[in-house]
């Protein structure tokens, strides 16, 4: 019995990298709550699968389109066709990212600048990109994305780990100037999902180490993370901003 929001039956939403994992639960998720969807992704088969099945059942078709985030040109060109698409923007989660392990030793500037690009760096320029619409229709809600890991210091991630550091520094900047303008900016913290992606990283035995250190016993799933999220993109949270909100079953 998962809740529901009126005041989000309608709302314009934009989901990054929503075609699977989090992502695609977060899709699943608005467009269960009658809301006009638009996901983009760089997995296109994926994304074309998920918005088709979606389309089935959803009260506004959701969008999928192929998008590069570390192509600047590419984000704003995509964005602004599907701000066109929608009619406007009114909910940006800025959910992509890639976790891929590294050592120090292995770092070059040139890899530090590529995971800058796809973990860091487009998560403001797509805000930027959605914020004159926000403007334009007397509010709206950032999500951001940022990741448990650098609060737990977890090993071979230190670039993700500094991404997803300053992802809450930037809500907090955001939240504070786009304030006055209606415009809430939130961060979400999830703990260690259960994807196929994450799954790749650990096994049975890692998967039972994170139940143990955690409050909870069990698994996060999509859901989790999207039930969160649906929450603070609602008018129900319309004082919540500039805050870092945690779905971690209490991983210490």
């Amino acid at each position: 019995m998962a809740a529901r929001y009126p005041s989000l039956a309608g709302k314009r939403v934009i989901v990054t990298g929503g075609a699977s994992g989090i992502g695609a639960g977060l899709v699943e998720a608005f467009v269960a709550q009658g809301s006009a969807v638009a996901f983009v992704d760089i997995a296109e088969a994926d994304g074309q699968a998920l918005a088709a099945k979606l389309n089935e059942t959803a009260a506004h078709a959701p969008l999928f389109r192929r998008c590069d985030l570390t192509d600047l040109d590419q984000l704003a060109t995509v964005f602004a066709e599907l701000e066109q698409a929608l009619g406007g923007v009114d909910i940006l989660v800025n959910n992509a990212a890639s976790d891929d392990r590294h050592s120090v030793e292995d770092v070059t500037p040139a890899y530090w600048d590529e995971r800058f690009a796809v973990n860091l760096r487009h998560q403001f320029f797509a805000a930027k990109a959605v914020i004159p619409a926000m403007k334009r229709a007397g509010g709206g809600a950032i999500l951001n994305f940022g990741s448990i890991s650098w609060h737990l210091a977890l090993p071979d991630l230190v670039l993700y780990q500094t991404c997803k550091a300053a992802i809450e520094g930037l809500t907090r900047s955001l939240a504070r100037d786009l304030g006055r303008d209606g415009i809430r900016v939130n961060t979400i913290v999830p703990g260690n999902v259960q994807t196929p992606r994450q799954e790749r990283w650990y096994t049975p035995e890692g998967e039972a180490e994170i139940v143990a250190a955690q409050c909870l016993d069990g698994r996060i799933q999509p859901a989790d993370v999207a039930a969160l999220a649906l929450f603070l993109a609602s008018d129900d949270a319309r004082m919540c901003t500039g805050h870092d909100y945690f779905v971690d079953a209490g991983w210490r």
